[in-house]
């Protein structure tokens, strides 16, 4: 039952959303149709036993008109399989949008996504797989096989109805000098027959649900170390790091070989009670029921239709051996989603210690930073930074620059202390510049949409920062990854970004690293022309250039500060 709580909690979060709900229409629509093509199955059933009555007497009129019906039940059974397998697919694609939003939510909501992304106990592992492979994954084999189990439990009471009608002889022999009878004997040796054979496959078959979830790990573990090269192609170009990168790679898919290896193995082992199993339940009705046709208690007509229903029930009750694979897949994602949303909504996150309010300008008072294992990172007793003012943030690496941000920014919780941010809009820009996918005025426009900021004031921006050559209406709807935008043209983006928000406040951390001094001096003088009332914290090893009257405050030594001109 633990294995199946994680898959119902999902089922619910797939079926009780607003754009959801239709999918249980569908659900039932598939549903009624299943029970339409066991209606028909029934049909064939009752079709045997006309059929080759027809062909034991030579009756070529009777035989004739069975082949007509048996084509149209054919037809009317097609048309049933692929309207339910369409309307199977809608379903899948309603439910999988629901699922992959509220994946989407938990994952950005309080910026999990950050809180989570050094996380790897628990199995925790490639969000990315979560949300793309396992919501697919799940809804796929959810709905496949529970609309399987809902339509064989009706058909079950149909078949077993129709086999108890038909098995009306004993089967009667000598057990150690003692006659033996057994009544309907036909409906009794199916469950009995399919229940060994179910408690055998699970046995067999029950360590592949974790083989399965580890399966999934190595092969985004792979995927990842292949996207992460792409998206850092240069620095290992320049490196000459292929070598290395390739001993990742190996190690990366020797793991995915080895416990692919494992799977199948363990797969092999099933299969070998598995597919013999799945040969012989169609021929095991005929032998049961040939002591009767011997007999003469059964006409070849009724041979064949008591055996079709045989062989409909055990195949029926046989569901859970004959999906045994797919249902510990579906089992292994439930898992792995049902893990990854509980650690989306129960990481640490929020503002850990520190007490958080509004002011007029950006005020720390009291501030003490440590790393996760408690080691103090730095104290700050006070730092203000008024509307208009810019104030130079000084330390040495390791100091806790970059911790102060995340910290301002909510995303570092292991702190003490007040922190003061004015009401109006802020922006933090931090290290290293993210320049999202799509066009180049997505990019300067990010985070908000291209026509809430509006094209002139984007090309204003680009030229404001020194970036003419793209600041033409063509190149706004190129793609930002074709600009080939070097680490310096970046950073000079950045700086646009933020003049086309002009926030209230900006956090700027290392913002003009790639800039030698006159061409930072260009950008600075920019941004404070167009930002005059901004207040500005620049978080630097040198002292910012262009932004005209600058105080310093260095955090190796908090006490001191000075009033430096960086015009």
């Amino acid at each position: 039952m633990t294995s199946l709580a994680p898959v119902w909690r999902l089922t619910v979060l797939c079926a009780w959303r607003p754009g959801g709900r239709f999918g249980i229409v569908l659900f039932a629509t598939i549903f009624a149709l299943g029970l339409a093509g066991v209606h028909i199955t029934v049909r064939l059933i009752r079709w045997a036993n006309d059929f080759y009555t027809a062909l034991q007497r030579l009756d070529v009129p009777a035989a004739t008109q069975q082949i007509g019906v048996f084509f149209a039940l054919v037809a009317m059974s097609a048309t049933l399989n692929l309207s339910a397998a369409w309307l199977r697919k809608l379903l899948q694609i309603r439910w999988r949008q629901g699922l992959t939003e509220v994946a989407l939510d938990a994952w950005l909501k309080d910026k999990a996504y950050w809180h989570l992304r050094d996380r790897q106990e628990n199995g925790l592992d490639n969000p990315d797989q979560r949300i793309a492979d396992d919501c697919r994954i799940f809804v796929h084999r959810l709905t496949t096989e529970a609309l399987e189990l809902l339509t064989n439990l009706v058909a079950l009471v149909s078949y077993v109805a129709i086999l108890w009608s038909l098995s009306t002889f004993p089967l009667a022999f000598s057990l150690f000098g003692t006659e033996v009878s057994i009544p309907r004997y036909m409906v009794w040796a199916a469950p009995l027959y399919v229940a060994i054979s179910s408690g055998v496959t699970h046995w067999l078959g029950k360590p592949l649900i974790p083989l399965t979830i580890e399966q999934q790990k190595t092969e985004a573990d792979f995927r990842f170390a292949l996207a992460r090269l792409r998206e850092n192609g240069e620095p290992v170009a320049f490196a000459r790091g292929e070598p290395a990168e390739r001993r990742l790679f190996d190690r990366r898919f020797a793991a995915v070989a080895a416990n692919w290896h494992r799977l199948m193995n363990r797969e092999l082992v099933l299969g070998l009670f598995t597919r013999p199993y799945m040969q012989t339940v169609l021929r095991i009705p005929l032998f049961l029921a040939l002591p009767a046709f011997l007999a003469g208690r059964l006409t070849f007509g009724g041979l064949m239709q008591i055996a079709s229903a045989f062989q409909n029930v055990v195949t029926t009750l046989s569901w859970f051996i004959f999906s045994y694979r797919d249902l510990a897949e579906l089992v292994a994602t439930a898992r792995r989603l049902d893990v990854f949303l509980t650690d989306c909504a129960t990481v640490a996150r929020g503002a850990g210690g520190i007490v958080r309010v509004a002011d007029a300008g950006i005020v720390v008072r009291d501030l003490s930073l440590t790393a996760p294992d408690g080691r103090p990172i730095v104290a700050i007793d006070h730092l203000a930074v008024a509307p208009g003012e810019a104030v130079w943030l000084q330390a040495a690496s390791g100091r806790g620059k970059t911790t102060l941000a995340r910290t301002m920014a909510s995303l570092w919780v292991h702190a003490e202390g007040h922190v003061a941010l004015p009401v109006g809009p802020g922006l933090f820009l931090a290290q290293q510049s993210y320049l999202p996918l799509g066009s180049l005025a997505e990019a300067v426009a990010y985070p908000a949409h291209r026509d809430d900021v509006g094209d002139e004031a984007i090309l204003s921006a680009l030229q404001a920062v020194g970036l003419d050559r793209l600041a033409t209406p063509s190149a706004l709807d190129g793609a930002v990854g074709a600009a080939g935008l070097s680490g310096g043209e970046r950073q000079r983006l950045m700086i646009a970004r933020l003049m086309v928000h002009r926030p209230a406040w900006a956090v700027l951390d290392e913002p003009t690293s790639a800039l030698d001094g006159e061409a930072e001096a260009a950008v600075f003088a920019a941004l404070r022309t167009a930002l005059p009332q901004t207040a500005l914290l620049v978080i630097a090893h040198r002292m910012p250039q262009g932004l005209g009257p600058l105080r310093r405050v260095d955090l190796d030594d908090a006490s001191s500060e000075a009033r430096v001109n960086a015009a």
